[in-house]
């Protein structure tokens, strides 16, 4: 029963790792498990994400798929956290930043559903947006540095409109303060809202704003947060849906039953008090003329 032990969360990002890795070497489960002396199985295993795994065996795999020295050692440290129980994964840590954990699960998530109540979320930003923000965020950036990590945070968003796999359900809660508070000057932020505005003509996106005159709520204590549900794939059971929540230091990844479940929970009382999608619209619109305006 070890496979109860430890977070999934490092598992499953090491699992797609590996098994990119593969793919892209063009090697087959069976060459694998052959050159390293072990079973098909457990070599579907650990790119499953179904079992703690041994840095000895991260480390000879990634031999042979010709992986760099640099990945290898970011591989080595996500499997010494493959035991942790609950997982905080703290920025600057044995992982480094680049090997970006969150992103690879939002691009792997069948549904994705966003409380904000400071920033517009990453995958909806606009680049100006972006740009604002990072200039705040990451100050001794370089101007190029900037250039591409705002770059890298558009491309993102690419995956709300692909066709395969399919495009996620998104669903989101933002705070009315949200789309008041200015990032990168009035006409970014116009540009911002307005993107808003388009993304929410796409099916699978939905935006709703918690207005202020909602008072005090769940979603105060909660913080802002992000669930991940994923798809089934090919896989018996799908992987365990996620709570993603970040900090300054770090982020914490929860995917407990019980600690999901709590999530839901304030989810649901976000959508109780926030305004539907027309109103949400007629809102956004609104604050853009008195943007223009102001």
């Amino acid at each position: 029963m070890a496979d109860d032990m430890g977070s999934t969360v490092p598992r499953r990002q090491l699992g797609r790792a590996l098994r990119d890795l593969r793919t892209e070497a063009g090697a087959t489960l069976d060459a694998v498990a052959e050159a390293l002396e072990c079973s098909r199985q457990k070599v579907w295993r650990i790119e499953s994400g179904l079992g703690s795994v041994r840095g000895v065996d991260v480390r000879a795999m990634c031999e042979l798929y010709g992986a760099t020295g640099e990945l290898t050692r970011a591989l080595i440290s996500l499997a010494g956290e493959t035991k942790a129980k609950g997982w905080w994964h703290a920025y600057g840590d044995a992982v480094p930043e680049w090997f970006e954990l969150y992103v690879g699960l939002e691009s792997a998530a069948s549904r994705l559903r966003f409380y904000k109540n400071s920033l517009v979320p990453g995958i909806l930003q606009s680049g100006d947006y972006a740009r604002g923000i990072y200039r705040i965020d990451q100050p001794d950036m370089s101007e190029d540095d900037r250039e591409r990590a705002v770059e890298l945070r558009l491309q993102r968003q690419s995956l709300l409109t692909r066709r395969l796999p399919r495009a996620p359900q998104v669903q989101v809660v933002l705070c009315e303060s949200v789309l008041l508070r200015p990032v990168g000057g009035p006409e970014a932020m116009a540009d911002q809202l307005h993107n808003l505005l388009r993304l929410t003509r796409l099916p699978n996106i939905s935006i709703r704003v918690l207005p202020l005159t909602a008072g005090p709520h769940h979603g105060t204590v909660a913080g802002e947060f992000v669930l991940l549900d994923f798809p089934l794939g090919n896989r018996s059971t799908p992987e365990p849906p996620l709570v993603y929540s970040e900090a300054i230091t770090g982020a914490l990844y929860l995917d407990r039953p019980n600690e999901f479940a709590t999530y839901e929970k304030v989810w649901s009382s976000l959508l109780s008090l926030a305004l539907d999608e027309g109103q949400s619209f007629q809102l956004i619109n609104k604050i853009i003329g008195e943007v223009h305006h102001g």
